[in-house]
């Protein structure tokens, strides 16, 4: 089993930026897929981005590309979401998930991911 916990949310002002944060424990995530979905009040959960279990593949959600930088440090079991230029639409709950997948992969539906964090809260005030 993997547990996945998310840090770094918080309430910033529109074209601030924040770094979030997803810690792995329980076991490795070295052969994990990693991804950022959000879910904003009303709506469905979305994807953001995902990352490749080598960390050479990333996928990301057009509105967020160019704006957005997914990584993440295999030695650390901890994968990262940059947030740049952040604007009001931003605003959700940003959870992490992985799922142990080939390594080339960087799956970007919910339904791909075995594994999910409780989430951490991004608000942007315009």
């Amino acid at each position: 089993q993997v547990q996945l916990v998310e840090s770094g949310g918080g309430l910033v002002h529109t074209g601030a930026s924040l770094r979030l944060s997803c810690a792995a424990s329980g076991r490795t995530v070295s052969s994990h897929a990693m991804g950022w979905f959000r879910q904003a009040p009303g709506k469905e959960r979305e994807f953001v981005a995902a990352i490749s279990w080598s960390g050479t593949n990333t996928n990301y959600a057009d509105p967020v590309k160019g704006r957005f930088t997914i990584s993440r440090d295999n030695a650390k079991n901890t994968a990262y979401l940059q947030m740049n230029s952040l604007k009001p639409e931003d605003t959700a709950v940003y959870y992490c998930a992985a799922v142990r997948t080939a390594g080339w992969r960087t799956p970007a539906a919910t339904s791909e991911f075995d594994y999910w964090g409780q989430g951490t809260q991004v608000t942007v005030s315009s």
